[in-house]
């Protein structure tokens, strides 16, 4: 389980003149962080730094990547990951977009405003959670059918389709523990079920 964006965000800081313009994206590759990289790079392209930080998961392995796009070693980059480690981030990455105003920072401030910038856009951010589960086919009568979404609808599951033909399918997605209570509740009266796909699934919007 592990907390990550619903949309893109920006936020902006300004230190000494300087502009700091912080983006936030919900990834779920190396390829798809590198091509929303270059697209900052694009939009903003007379600035003089774009310094960013990502994680993602990839087959249960978490991919940590930062850089510093020339600023002193350790000043933007790794604080900027040091924050989606702590705060438990995958598939998310944050761009810091650096204007330059005339004044140095020096190393500590330097560190204060890539941080600074980094959580000013997760405060403004919509958080997800997102945890291992499965897409699960329910099949029911159809006087069985309000019962069952008033059923999801109360304990949070996501019901992604329904289609009908002798019986009511359902196709929701639901984590492990959602699957056991949903398939062994006998108040529910399903006729059928089957495990689709394992997946990522998010649930509990916070703030």
């Amino acid at each position: 389980m592990f907390k990550t964006v619903e949309s893109n965000e920006e936020a902006d800081i300004t230190e000494k003149k300087s502009k700091f313009i912080a983006n936030i994206f919900y990834i779920t590759s190396e390829e798809e962080a590198e091509e929303k990289i270059r697209q900052i790079k694009r939009k903003h392209n007379t600035a003089r730094h774009h310094c960013y930080a990502y994680r993602i998961i990839r087959k249960n392995e978490i991919i940590n990547k930062s850089s510093d796009d020339g600023e002193p070693s350790g000043t933007a980059g790794m604080p900027m990951l040091n924050i989606l480690e702590k705060n438990n981030f995958i598939n998310i990455l944050v761009v810091v977009t650096r204007y330059f105003g005339g004044i140095l920072l020096g190393t500590g401030g330097l560190v204060k405003a890539y941080s600074e910038a980094t959580q000013k856009v997760i405060e403004k951010s919509e958080i997800v959670i997102e945890e291992e589960g499965i897409e699960l086919e329910i099949e029911l009568n159809y006087k069985d059918l309000e019962n069952f979404k008033y059923y999801c609808n109360k304990n949070n599951i996501n019901i992604i389709d329904v289609k009908y033909s002798d019986l009511a399918t359902c196709l929701i997605e639901a984590n492990f523990v959602e699957k056991e209570n949903i398939t062994s509740n006998t108040n529910l009266s399903i006729q059928k079920y089957k495990i689709i796909r394992k997946k990522y699934i998010r649930k509990n919007v916070e703030k």
